[in-house]
Formats: C-alpha cells, sequence, structure tokens
C-alpha cells in the first residue's frame, strides 16, 4: 500500500497547481489489488473532475483508494457512495470559499484597502543600478537585495527616461 501525507510537509511539497512527480510515481508504482491511502480527499484531488479521472485511472489498473480521515475506502460499493457525495461536497465548499474571497477583495479595493503587493523590486532600481555598475554579477546583487534575478535584469535593461 502507498501512503501519501499531507501532514508531513518538505521541500518535495508543491503548491496546488504544480506537477505532483511523487504522487504520479506512486500511482505508476501501484499494482492491482493495492490500495493508495491519502490522508485527506483535498489533498489528493484538485476537483470533482480531477477525482473522478484519478478514480478511474485507478480502476483501471485493479487499485482501490482510501481517504484515512473519513474512513472510506472505494473497494466497497458504500465507499465508492461516499467518496462521490464527499468530493461532490467538497468542491461546493471549495467554490464557496473562493466566491468569499474576490468578494472580501472586491469590498476592500472599494474601500481603497486593498492594493495589492508592493513592487519591491521596481522600489531598488536605483540599488541594483549602482550595485551593477561597481561590478557585482546579477546573482550577487539579487541576493544582497533579497529580490529574484529576472528583477534584477528588468531593472538593468530599463533606459532612463
Amino acid at each position: 500500500m502507498w501512503a501519501t501525507s499531507g501532514a508531513r510537509r518538505s521541500s518535495r511539497q508543491v503548491s496546488s497547481v504544480a506537477p505532483r512527480n511523487v504522487l504520479d510515481a506512486a500511482h505508476e508504482f501501484a499494482r492491482c489489488g493495492d490500495t493508495l491511502a491519502v490522508t485527506k480527499l483535498d489533498r489528493r484531488a484538485r476537483s470533482v473532475t480531477h477525482l473522478g479521472n484519478i478514480i478511474a485511472m485507478l480502476e483501471d489498473k485493479g487499485v482501490a483508494l482510501r481517504i484515512v480521515n473519513l474512513g472510506v475506502d472505494t473497494a466497497t460499493p458504500i465507499g465508492k457512495l461516499m467518496f462521490n457525495v464527499l468530493g461532490g461536497v467538497a468542491q461546493f465548499e471549495r467554490e464557496m470559499m473562493l466566491e468569499r474571497q474576490r468578494e472580501g477583495i472586491a469590498m476592500a479595493k472599494a474601500e481603497g484597502a486593498y492594493t495589492g503587493r508592493k513592487p519591491t523590486a521596481r522600489a531598488k532600481a536605483e540599488e541594483v543600478k549602482a550595485l551593477a555598475a561597481e561590478g557585482l554579477s546579477m546573482i550577487a546583487i539579487a541576493t544582497k537585495l533579497g529580490i529574484g534575478k529576472g528583477s534584477v535584469h528588468r531593472a538593468l535593461s530599463v533606459k532612463a527616461a
């Protein structure tokens, strides 16, 4: 049985939109009769459609899915039913949260309280140019100022107006 865990945070943690190579490797390795265990449903799939695709792929291989915190196992008919119901509820919750977030941002913008992240790299353009004039490399400048190498490159590429 392969297990993936949301509880363990490490350098292998990735964002919700990035490729999840370790999880993909677990799917590839799983064999007929295996059970893939996840701690939480939301750690496994990004949407109900994504969840359906994952289940179809696992079923094609003869692999069951167990969601530990819910006690759901797709190896049983009741587990499959519960899995589908819970997947729909999870997507509903996510959509409601995103809707509330959008409304909150719109309200904050209307009140002038939400202006987004401050452009830190642009504010340091003169420092970037001064350090470059001293002969520092782009990587050294980026490290010293705490900005990305691309930001340094953009600051140096901008012609004086």
